[in-house]
């Protein structure tokens, strides 16, 4: 891995200049939404998203307006008003209903938007480290609702933009369509895409039924054991890093997983990132030491969007595509496979990818999706949790969840498309959380935001495949 290009450590600090409310621009008459049952799968987990831009401009024909913060600020926070009358459910509040279940008030309770100023340019934030440059700085804490903002101005004149939001509420799906139509009000475009809210696309089936393969994926928390005490190491501390991986390198990973399936005599065409998947599995896998980390096993687990999925051969087919298009929630499956270390090891990368591509084929099905829904409904109230999370120090486990059709291109709020756009998912479980997405180059290569423990980290950066490089300002053309 090439060190030497990585930016200088700068020190700098992010001032709030003003934090308040901002709520839909029409009135709404409080009510309940109540989540889904795939909704119930997810912890009360913070995700947090955010959009780099270079000096804001307003590009006409006959004249370029260099844009003032203040100006910045006035157009978001008006738009967001506006946006909020469509996404309600991002100006209300989680609240606990009697059987001790979340659900969302719709109260039109607000958004908090936050002004802040850092004294920085945008070429001198490192990005490989986003725990020390974006976490703490530019993406806001939420402090109440389902949703916080942040607008920074940066000391070069660049603006950060930065969201916060409850997994519950949303995945990344969902907030991916509100910030487009955020982005096009803004504009004064009318919205390519109305958000639906419409949990009948969802119910349980009378009588319900679900699959064994179900009970492999996710797990009631009340029947996990006791959480075993952990022996404090500091290689066991968690963090987050950004990577880039070029175009070659994933077309060369696609095509060592590709081969001929001698029993068969078909030929196994693996994916880009059933390939980039295997990589790192196998990777992560040669560099642990059974005796030194005290376990055996090693789980990796794909995160699937079951929109598709769940679109039925009915005659209502074309309105059933439309509200599960813009179905605002989670819709959400994370199939895993479990395989011995030493067997990751010895194995091809083939090998490994085809292990992968078997156990997504559990979640490429609608009935998977519906007997997810009714799993769920048969173990209500009791709250569950995907499997793979579930890992209580008897093993490793890392979740590659994919960001390939991130819209980053549409979120333009007037002032040109966004230089740098990163996830960030930091959380206290133990187990990694991996998320590619597209490049702003546009050039087939991938950003990689990674969350791993600090010694599976050194691994990935000790491969002499260096096929992980660390994001910089020269790669992004900030310099």
């Amino acid at each position: 891995m090439c060190k030497k290009e990585m930016n200088p450590k700068k020190d700098f600090n992010v001032k709030v200049i003003k934090s308040e409310v901002v709520a839909a621009v029409l009135p709404m008459q409080e009510h309940w939404l109540p989540l889904s049952n795939l909704d119930l799968l997810l912890p009360p987990l913070e995700v947090r998203v955010m959009f780099c831009y270079l000096n804001p401009i307003i590009v006409s024909e006959k004249i370029n307006i260099n844009l003032e913060f203040n100006s910045i600020v006035k157009i978001l926070k008006t738009s967001l008003a506006e946006t909020l009358v469509s996404y309600y459910a991002f100006s209300g509040e989680i609240v606990e209903n009697s059987a001790g279940e979340p659900e969302l008030l719709c109260n039109n309770g607000s958004v908090s938007f936050i002004e802040a100023f850092g004294d920085v340019e945008l070429k001198e934030i490192n990005f490989y480290n986003p725990d020390e440059s974006i976490g703490r700085k530019f993406v806001p804490k939420k402090k109440h609702g389902v949703l916080a903002i942040q607008a920074t101005r940066l000391k070069c004149g660049g603006i950060i933009v930065g969201c916060t939001f409850d997994h519950r509420v949303a995945d990344a799906y969902s907030a991916n369509l509100f910030l487009v139509s955020l982005s096009e009000l803004v504009q004064c475009k009318l919205l390519s895409q109305l958000p639906s809210f419409r949990r009948s696309s969802l119910f349980p089936r009378h009588p319900g039924y679900y699959d064994d393969s179900i009970n492999d994926l996710y797990v009631p928390i009340s029947t996990l054991p006791p959480t075993k005490p952990e022996i404090l190491n500091p290689n066991d501390q968690v963090i987050s890093r950004i990577y880039y991986v070029t175009g070659d390198k994933i077309e060369h990973l696609q095509s060592l997983t590709n081969c001929h399936d001698q029993k068969s005599t078909k030929y196994s065409q693996r994916s880009k990132l059933e390939s980039f998947s295997a990589f790192l599995w196998k990777t992560i896998a040669c560099g642990i030491n059974k005796e030194t980390s005290g376990f055996s096993n090693f789980r990796f687990g794909l995160v699937v969007d079951g929109r598709t999925r769940l679109i039925s051969n009915d005659v209502d087919v074309n309105n059933q595509d439309k509200s599960l298009k813009g179905y605002f929630g989670n819709i959400l499956s994370i199939p895993f496979g479990e395989k011995k270390v030493e067997e990751l090891k010895e194995k091809s990368l083939n090998w490994v990818a085809n292990v992968i591509h078997e156990f997504l084929d559990i979640a490429k099905t609608q009935e998977h999706f519906l007997g997810m829904i009714d799993w769920v409904e048969a173990h209500r109230p009791k709250p569950s949790i995907a499997k793979i999370y579930a890992m209580n120090g008897d093993g490793s486990a890392v979740v590659v969840s994919s960001r390939k059709h991130f819209p980053a291109k549409k979120i333009n709020f007037g002032w040109g498309q966004p230089a740098f756009w990163s996830y960030h998912f930091p959380w206290d479980g133990k187990a990694g959380y991996v998320m590619p997405m597209p490049s702003p180059k546009g050039n087939g290569d991938w950003i990689v935001n990674m969350h791993l423990l600090k010694w599976q980290m050194e691994l990935i950066e000790a491969s002499p495949s260096h096929v992980f490089e660390p994001i910089t300002a020269n790669y992004l053309n900030l310099i």
